[in-house]
Order: structure tokens, then C-alpha cells, then sequence
């Protein structure tokens, strides 16, 4: 009968949702398959991923969101539309309250589109926060006190670093070099060495497979793949192995210490101090990279944990936001 708050992690990957008292109850790659003739909506999360790379002429399967921010409004719209729908959160005479997390350094141009889109899929209130600290909440931290906390969030547009103390952002760092650039420098990499072309999915594979970007954390493993040859233009099967894709995302995994290092530079000594004891919580998809905490403890010389489900870290966040949403609100 009554609406139920929900907090939605919209990344540029996945949209995660999470319903006041019932947890996550939703994780679906964020695409959207369109009929150009039509326009109309034919397929949203998983069943539009399947279909990336593999449709026909007049059907696009585009993801709406690039960098953490909208790119394509109606498709968001539509997307998040389709979601809501699909669990039925809406109640009979109210709808739900949403809260709605984004990167940290976006403009309120920006802003207010993911507000719009949220309020146009069926949300009563919306709420705005900070990906980082919410991902910090979710992460178990407890960002109230007085103290520092250190979060590094890799997503698949973004990767936001940040620390925190009673209960808000002291400072922080958003660069748009995450998972989809890492995938992006794998299907070049292998383009360049090899004269191969590949597909998206493909090269994430290859990242969650073999990849690793710290030679000294032990993996090495190999892997076939195939693709179109660029010279016969027929299909061909190469073998690729851990070095090599260490090799392929080591400037952008750069960018991302450069920035965490930023982030430390302009940090108060206090709190640095805290950074030392308490070390750094590495969050999103991207923390699953192997060997990511190990480099960055190498990098930054602090100790470096990985959060316990790190891809879902956002969406618990939310969650726990949202038994705290009056205090969230009163802001």
C-alpha cells in the first residue's frame, strides 16, 4: 500500500538498487536496446547487454550514462522507468522517496539531470550525495567521527577519491579513468601489438580473466582469444597473457595514483595521520582489478584494504542512508 524509499547507485556500468528493508534487490548492467525506426524501448539491463556489439542496423543497445554522468537523458529516463517498474516499489496513493548518488566533481547542470530523471521515473523526493562517501558508508567506515577516512572509488566512468571526516568530504578528487578506460586501453593494446580487433565485452573479459596491473602480486596466467584480423579481415584466435595487459593499463592505473596522491597532498596533517592507522578502502567493480590494493599500498605508502563486496558498497551506502534519511534530509 505505501511507497518505500530506495536508494539508487546509477553508475555508468551497473545501477544497483536497494529497497528500504529488503536490501539490494536489484543489479543490472546499465544499457538500454532501442529501435531507432520506433524508438521504442526493446530491452534494459541484462538482455540489452547481451546484445552490445551483436544487433542489427536499426537497433541500438547504448549505455545512457558515460563518466558517471547522464549522456542520454530519455534513455535514462526510460531505463530507470523500466527498473522501478519492475519492482514495483511505487505504492498505491504515494510514491517513493529516491536517494541518488553522483561523482563528486559534477556540475549542477548535471545535477539536476539525474534529479529529473529520478523525479520522472516515479520518485516523490529526491535526494543527491556524494558517490565516495556513501561508497565509505557502505564500506563500514564509520565517517562521522572526528577522524580521517580514505576511500578510493573505482567505478566504470569514474573513479572518485575522497577523504572524509565528521560525516562529510574534506577533500577529494574525480577523474573520469576507471573500469571502461581499462577496457578501452585492452582492446587498443591488442589492436596495436596484435592487429586484432575486438569487441567490448570481450576485452573486459580479458580484464577480470588475466588482467593484473602490479607484476610483483604473482599473476600470471594466459588466455585465447579471438577477434576480426584487421589485415584479412577474417576471424583469428591469439593467446595473451598477465604481463601483457599489466603492460596495456599501466598509464591509466597511473592516473589514478597520481590523483589519490593529490588527494593526500591537500589532506590536513591530522587527518593524514589518522590515514596512516586506518589505512585506505578501495571500493567499486575496479577494486577487484588484481593486484590494485597492493600497488597502491606500494604507491602511496599507507595500507590499502579492499571492501568486502566492493561492487556493491554504493548500494549499501544508500541503504543505510535511508534509515538515516531524516537526518540526510535536514541538511
Amino acid at each position: 500500500m505505501f511507497s518505500k524509499d530506495i536508494g539508487i547507485d546509477l553508475g555508468t556500468a551497473n545501477v544497483l538498487i536497494h529497497v528500504k528493508g529488503k536490501g539490494i534487490v536489484l543489479n543490472e548492467p546499465s544499457v538500454v536496446a532501442i529501435d531507432k525506426k520506433t524508438n521504442k524501448v526493446l530491452a534494459v539491463g541484462e538482455e540489452a547487454r547481451q546484445m552490445v556489439g551483436r544487433t542489427p542496423g536499426n537497433i541500438v543497445a547504448i549505455r545512457p550514462l558515460k563518466d558517471g554522468v547522464i549522456a542520454d537523458f530519455e534513455s535514462t529516463e526510460a531505463m530507470l522507468k523500466y527498473f522501478l517498474n519492475k519492482l514495483n516499489v511505487k505504492g498505491f496513493l504515494s510514491k517513493p522517496r529516491i536517494l541518488i548518488c553522483c561523482p563528486t566533481n559534477i556540475t549542477s547542470v548535471e545535477q539536476k539531470a539525474i534529479r529529473e530523471a529520478a523525479e520522472k521515473s516515479g520518485g516523490k523526493k529526491v535526494y543527491l550525495e556524494e558517490e565516495p562517501k556513501v561508497a565509505a558508508i557502505g564500506a563500514g567506515m564509520d565517517i562521522f567521527q572526528p577522524s580521517g577516512n580514505m576511500v578510493v572509488d573505482i567505478g566504470g566512468g569514474t573513479t572518485d577519491v575522497a577523504v572524509l571526516s565528521m560525516g562529510d568530504i574534506v577533500t577529494s578528487e574525480s577523474i573520469k579513468v576507471a573500469g571502461d578506460v581499462f577496457d578501452n586501453d585492452i582492446l587498443q593494446y591488442i589492436k596495436k601489438q596484435y592487429k586484432l580487433l575486438i569487441g567490448e565485452r570481450t576485452s573486459e573479459t580479458i580484464k577480470m580473466t588475466v588482467g593484473t596491473v602490479f607484476s610483483a602480486a604473482g599473476r600470471d596466467e594466459e588466455m585465447d582469444i579471438r577477434g576480426r584480423d584487421m589485415v584479412t579481415g577474417l576471424p583469428r584466435t591469439i593467446t595473451i597473457n598477465s604481463k601483457e595487459i599489466e603492460q596495456a593499463l599501466r598509464e591509466s592505473v597511473a592516473l589514478i595514483i597520481q590523483s589519490a596522491k593529490n588527494v593526500l597532498e591537500k589532506t590536513p596533517p591530522e587527518l593524514s595521520a589518522d590515514i596512516i592507522d586506518r589505512g585506505v578502502i578501495l571500493t567499486g567493480g575496479g577494486a577487484l582489478l588484481h593486484g590494485i590494493d597492493q600497488l597502491l599500498m606500494e604507491e602511496l605508502k599507507v595500507p590499502v584494504f579492499i571492501a568486502e563486496n566492493p561492487m556493491d558498497c554504493v548500494a549499501v551506502g544508500t541503504g543505510i542512508m535511508l534509515d538515516n534519511i531524516d537526518r540526510v534530509a535536514s541538511k
